[in-house]
């Protein structure tokens, strides 16, 4: 798994940090004897498409360095639903104590791929690619990108630095569409990505040195004739509203994105569960 610029041991270790505070896991520490081992398999109970287990087993591994673990399927995987995703053997206290940040990682991620791939299928063959957007949990942005590639979408910006977007704002402060393209291009800023939500903002952006045209609430027919009217010269994107019952539609107007915030904002969480069982002493 490679994340760029994701600090997986530090993720893991301010995440058990905040689970287990100053105390530890009292619980597991007064029931459990020290030396007790536990097997356990991580399950699927659900069809899903898995993103997370790498960062899950990173969790195991910090508590208890010999644990033995298997992976069974990769990040990006469809399974059924009763798939064993990991087999592990090691330190029954550290297992319980890792359990719960390991799985709320792999749930939310599995989540998030899992309703990304559920969009991307209902476009397969239009030619038009899924884009996710900067609607994710602070804090959790690189993770749930990665999750939205695991299900099959591209990256659209990682932050506000990486790209030029106008939106509405920015025109009404700089007066016109034109002007706010020309301010951007004038910073040296290459990619320049611009809102428009009416068919005349087209020219005058693209005029101004515009990249990338991001098509906001329009209905599949002015899509259409947006597109049209651009003719290849940038990227076309849809964007505002999407939803599975409707992307399809869109979809086959021409453009060449579709943008979706609902992928980080709105995906549940996927079954997944742990289940334990003793390794008794010889």
């Amino acid at each position: 798994m490679t994340i760029d610029g994701f600090d997986l041991d530090g993720f893991v270790a301010a995440t058990l940090a905040e689970d287990m505070g100053t105390g530890g896991d009292v619980t597991s520490a007064a029931v459990i004897p020290a030396d007790a081992r536990f097997d356990a398999v991580m399950d699927s109970r659900d069809a899903a498409t898995i993103a997370g287990l790498e960062i899950a087993e990173a969790f195991f591994r910090a508590l208890d360095p010999g644990v033995a673990i298997e992976r069974l399927v990769g990040d990006g995987d469809r399974v059924g639903a009763g798939t064993d995703l990991m087999r592990l053997s090691g330190n029954a206290r550290a297992m319980l104590t890792a359990e719960r940040s390991a799985l709320n990682t792999v749930q939310h991620l599995t989540g998030v791929a899992t309703l990304t791939r559920q969009y991307v299928d209902r476009i397969k063959g239009t030619g038009a690619t899924l884009l996710d957007t900067r609607k994710t949990i602070p804090g959790l942005r690189r993770l749930e990108k990665y999750a939205t590639r695991m299900g099959g979408a591209t990256n659209h910006r990682m932050g506000l630095w990486d790209a030029a977007m106008i939106k509405d704002n920015h025109v009404a402060v700089a007066g016109s569409v034109g002007e706010a393209v020309r301010r951007a291009a004038a910073a040296g800023i290459g990619r320049i990505i611009v809102e428009v939500d009416r068919v005349d903002q087209i020219e005058p952006a693209l005029a101004a040195g515009a990249t990338h045209l991001l098509l906001d609430n329009m209905d599949p027919a002015t899509l259409r004739g947006a597109v049209i009217l651009v003719g290849g010269r940038v990227p076309t994107e849809a964007s505002g509203g999407v939803r599975m019952e409707t992307i399809r539609v869109i979809a086959e107007t021409g453009v060449t994105y579709i943008s979706v915030g609902r992928l980080t904002q709105s995906a549940p969480a996927a079954d997944i569960g742990l289940d334990f069982s003793p390794v008794l002493p010889d």
